[in-house]
């Protein structure tokens, strides 16, 4: 490819006298030739392995296989390593992260001499972040997920990550699974590479970062330990060289009809309630109006027909194998922006207009839906939440979906686990636990402890849920009447913060509402003598998020991150 006054890297590789000396020189020592140099474009690939995420820790592998493509295509690939965002070890949670490490991947694109960018993504949080970083930048972007594990295996069953985690340790509670079958799943659960398998916060973005356009089509469900996985990573090697050529950024295909699409089939899916946050603060960055009442608005009409845990029976290898995430939006063709291009410099109703679906269990049809429209992520308003909360319908309880309870109330998820357990506890399975202090400033960091654990001597009484409030958010392999994300959150003064046990919550999905059964002239009087829990975050990264961090609603990025730097090469360094 003869240089083109577009590519970026031609500033650093094309200059003359000292400072083209210093960066052709230095690059050289790693054994590349003159050749490199020559104005052809150069790829970053931005690798989140690590073997603290194990969903991630197989992506070297994918980016070997995207080096090969862009070789062949005639780039010159790069390979630089990000912060890595494990959802199994780190603490307190990886939502206070999620900001830091998209800071980090806006300026590890704005910093280096790079035309264009391959995020290599996986774990939860690590797609967003990688996403809202490179869209900040606004160059030519593709994303790879590295795909779900194979699916578990236990006692001649399948089991699914973290959905059966949940339901196993209750088991265990209640007496009916014993220590040793526990431990006897956990060696069965996670069986290869790969991400979680159930439609999972890491399996959602997988899919709607799809539906959005940003990876090849149907390439969102291949198994990690599948070799197609490695295949359509080459191919997405040479598809990235070429949207150099075609100056195809994010901005062109993160349009507000993309988005729309991606809303739709989340719900299609049975996806997680955590996209609502990512999918929102992703839409900021590139200034597309996205507001948390369009993730109902939006899909009042879309049906669930994706038969996943934990909605569902099925995994995501059985998605894969059934027809992936095209065949998905094929069935619900009628619903999407079929002119929304992609990646592939194609539209998405021609990307996905050849599919079919291999097994109507799995991947439903319309007129036999896991669950009836309306009835995946709900967006739900009222005197408890004035800025909105989310539920998600496909993985609650029918029979609690209009309901009013009894408030019993926690200041933290720790003062609840210290009591759960306690056979005195005064709890009944009418009421509605209520636990505060986990929102994005109050945790700090926003942590997945929303499907809070059932009281023990209700399981032990064959209770299976009840009615949970909370400023937190869920594992999307969570179930249950959980109902999250309230914002404003209790630490910064909403009305989580002034709720009492013993006061009635009233609960109305088919209305869209929660209220708390307070009249305003008593919550103003607890308004008035509230105070604030003192803030412990006093230093570094922690002290910048709980600082500038904005409420879920608005996706809880950092204020000051709105937007882009956009990609003009920073001033010299020598």
């Amino acid at each position: 490819m003869a240089e083109d006054d577009r590519l970026r890297s031609a500033s650093w590789f094309a200059a003359e006298g000292r400072n083209g000396f210093i960066h052709r020189s230095w690059m050289r020592n790693q054994g590349f030739g003159p050749e490199v140099f020559d104005g052809r474009p150069v790829i970053g690939i931005a690798n989140s392995a690590s073997e603290f995420t194990p969903c991630n820790a197989h992506l070297s592998r994918v980016a070997e296989a995207v080096k090969r493509g862009v070789w062949e295509a005639g780039g010159f690939p790069v390979e630089f390593p990000t912060m890595s965002l494990g959802e199994a070890l780190m603490r307190p949670t990886t939502m206070l992260y999620r900001n830091l490490l998209a800071m980090e991947i806006e300026a590890s694109i704005r910093a280096n001499p790079m035309d264009a960018v391959v995020l290599l993504a996986g774990c939860d949080k690590t797609t967003p972040a990688m996403v809202m970083g490179a869209a900040s930048v606004d160059l030519p972007t593709l994303l790879i997920t590295g795909g779900p594990m194979l699916n578990g295996k236990f006692r001649g069953r399948d089991i699914g990550s973290g959905t059966d985690v949940w339901r196993f340790s209750e088991e265990v509670r209640a007496g009916r699974m014993t220590a040793d079958e526990f431990a006897e799943a956990e060696g069965g659960m996670s069986r290869s590479p790969g991400h979680c398998m159930t439609m999972g916060s890491a399996s959602t973005m997988g899919l709607v970062t799809e539906a959005l356009g940003l990876q090849l089509s149907g390439s969102a469900a291949i198994p990690a330990a599948d070799s197609r996985r490695l295949a359509s990573a080459q191919a997405a090697g040479r598809r990235i060289v070429a949207m150099v050529g075609e100056n195809l950024r994010l901005s062109s295909i993160l349009t507000r009809k993309a988005f729309e699409n991606a809303v739709k089939m989340c719900a299609a899916i049975g996806g997680s309630t955590n996209a609502v946050v990512h999918l929102i603060a992703i839409a900021n960055r590139v200034g597309v109006p996205l507001a948390i009442d369009d993730f109902d608005a939006l899909t009042r009409d879309v049906p669930v027909i994706a038969n996943l845990m934990p909605s569902g029976q099925y995994l995501m290898e059985d998605l894969f194998y059934a027809g992936g995430m095209p065949a998905v939006m094929n069935r619900l063709r009628e619903h999407l922006h079929l002119e929304a291009i992609t990646v592939s410099g194609r539209s998405i109703g021609e990307e996905i207009a050849p599919a079919e679906s291999w097994n109507d269990d799995v991947i439903r049809t319309v007129a036999a839906p896991v669950s009836a429209a309306g009835n995946s992520t709900v967006v739900l308003r009222g005197s408890l939440a004035p800025d909105g909360a989310v539920l998600k319908v496909s993985a609650a309880s029918a029979s609690l979906l209009t309901h009013r309870g009894r408030a019993v109330v926690f200041d933290s998820i720790e003062d609840y686990n210290a009591v759960c357990d306690d056979p005195d506890l005064d709890v009944a399975a009418d009421d509605i636990l209520v636990v505060r202090g986990n929102g994005p400033v109050g945790y700090p960091g926003f942590p997945e402890v929303g499907n809070v654990q059932l009281p023990r001597k209700l399981l032990e009484q064959g209770v299976t849920d009840m009615v949970r409030v909370s400023d937190a958010r869920m594992s999307g392999t969570g179930f249950g009447t959980c109902i999250l994300h309230v914002s404003p959150e209790a630490a910064v003064g909403g009305p989580l913060a002034f709720v009492r046990s013993g006061d009635w919550i009233q609960l109305d999905v088919p209305a869209r509402t929660i209220d708390l059964l307070v009249d305003d002239a008593e919550l103003e009087q607890r308004r008035a003598a509230w105070v604030p829990a003192a803030q412990l975050a006093t230093r570094g990264w922690e002290k910048l998020y709980v600082e500038n961090v904005e409420q879920a609603h608005l996706g809880a990025d950092l204020g000051f991150m709105r937007g882009s730097s956009g990609s003009v090469p920073p001033r010299h360094s020598h």
